[in-house]
């Protein structure tokens, strides 16, 4: 008998017919229990696996020698054969399938758990939110190393799996699937990314192989090769610099926009994010702007400058808190005088840069050892150090190997790569670090 061939159909992701609709819903219940699948389903699929199984061994003409066994031989060995090769085609057809995040997730579903705090299950329309809230939610998972579960709960009411971790930085009323994000989110470009908005990869026709969304928090460097990104992935929650768009299946990852952020058109407030003006700030000062500020600055680490507040009237403590954040970024002198400036105002309220250390941290650089250890020829322990704080930045492209004791071209092209990320030209960019170029890797 002729075993015929089929060709396997994946419908289009954004495909609005009919055909393409059920195959998408017809892959999705498909999912395998292990995976969140419904037991009939799995068990009719299991033994469609198994019938076919059987029908390829009878073809190929096994079927005489399971019905005459050879003298001596177990009646129940071909059966027992049989169902193993039908189970190897089982664990084939559901198993992650190449290089992907070992991230299987849930589906959609309502806030778990008594600690639920997102908006009511029953909210008509998206919660409104700002690119600084989506982030500083994001921080939290990082910051309690929240560990990974298709199953399990986190303490706010969210799903502990990539999926359920975005559904909490954009604050929705339950938790969402790679599948449903997207009609959350409006479709963007990957040059217009801006911080809280997600790379997500949704594969339709097997929703467990490779499907995994990112909360993009920022390009690392001008280039737009790497950004720093957020994900809920095992074993735990992690904020690290990643290739764009992803380590594996990078083409297929998509850019989407939250629906809901406060401008209501895809874009940050413009009103909330400009910068007021120093005399908004100082000695004397008394309004929103301040209360704000202190607010911000609470939320990046500073709360242990704050006895009482923040509050609208200006304080010593909005002074410390302020020079705290900014001596976080690696800033000096009139840099870092406590006094909030337009540089300042834009990484808080987008929720970017370093946070203050804890009490008794530091983010001082180890001290510059000279130019002439970073010259043709040079082989020490400070080369090797640069390399590796410039990978850890994200800025070792190109390495092929190492870094490693000897200054090499790739070293200094790197480090010139570093300089123009912080807008100098020239001589100021010539790829060997100098005092200020240490200063600012380290901090």
């Amino acid at each position: 008998m002729t075993v015929p061939a089929f060709e396997e159909y994946v419908p289009a992701t954004d495909c609005t017919c009919a055909g393409c609709a059920v195959q998408r819903r017809t892959a999705a219940a498909g999912l395998p229990m292990r995976y969140g699948g419904h037991p009939a389903a799995h068990g009719a699929r299991r033994a469609m696996v198994l019938v076919t199984a059987a029908g390829v061994v009878l073809s190929a003409g096994l079927a005489d020698a399971a019905a005459d066994p050879a003298p001596g031989a177990d009646p129940g060995r071909a059966a027992d054969a049989m169902a193993s090769d039908a189970a190897a085609i089982d664990d084939v057809a559901t198993g992650p399938v190449g290089p992907g995040p070992d991230s299987p997730q849930g589906g959609p579903g309502p806030l778990r758990g008594s600690g639920a705090s997102g908006p009511p299950a029953s909210t008509p329309t998206l919660p409104t939110t700002t690119r600084a809230d989506i982030i500083n939610r994001a921080k939290k998972w990082v910051t309690a190393q929240v560990p990974y579960s298709m199953e399990k709960y986190w303490s706010d009411g969210y799903r502990q799996d990539c999926s359920g971790y975005v559904s909490m930085a954009w604050n929705l009323a339950g938790n969402e699937w790679t599948g449903s994000l997207g009609a959350i989110g409006t479709r963007i470009a990957r040059e217009d990314l801006q911080p809280g908005d997600i790379l997500l990869f949704h594969n339709p026709a097997d929703p467990a192989k490779g499907s995994h969304v990112t909360i993009f928090g920022g390009w690392t460097d001008y280039t737009h090769t790497h950004y720093t990104a957020y994900e809920q992935t095992k074993p735990h929650t992690r904020k690290q610099t990643t290739p764009m768009a992803y380590w594996s299946n990078s083409g297929s990852y998509v850019a989407y926009r939250y629906k809901g952020l406060s401008s209501g058109s895809g874009g940050s407030d413009s009103t909330k994010t400009l910068f007021p003006g120093a005399a908004k700030f100082g000695a004397g000062a008394k309004n929103d702007h301040v209360t704000r500020l202190g607010r911000m600055l609470v939320d990046r680490g500073g709360k242990r400058f704050y006895k009482v507040g923040p509050g609208p009237a200006w304080s010593s403590a909005d002074r410390r808190a302020t020079q705290a954040f900014q001596k976080a970024q690696g800033w000096k002198g009139t840099e870092a005088d406590g006094i909030p400036g337009p540089d300042t105002w834009r990484l808080l309220v987008n929720g970017l840069g370093h946070d203050i250390p804890a009490a008794g941290g530091s983010t001082t650089a180890p001290a510059f050892p000279g130019r002439g250890y970073f010259r043709p020829g040079q082989s020490n322990s400070h080369v090797d150090k640069l390399g590796k704080q410039l990978v850890k930045k994200g800025y070792g492209k190109y390495y092929r190997s190492g870094p490693g004791p000897r200054w090499t071209e790739a070293d200094r092209r790197n480090v010139e790569a570093f300089q123009k990320a912080q807008g100098w030209r020239g001589t100021e960019a010539d790829g060997y670090p100098g005092p200020e170029t240490w200063q600012r890797l380290f901090a």
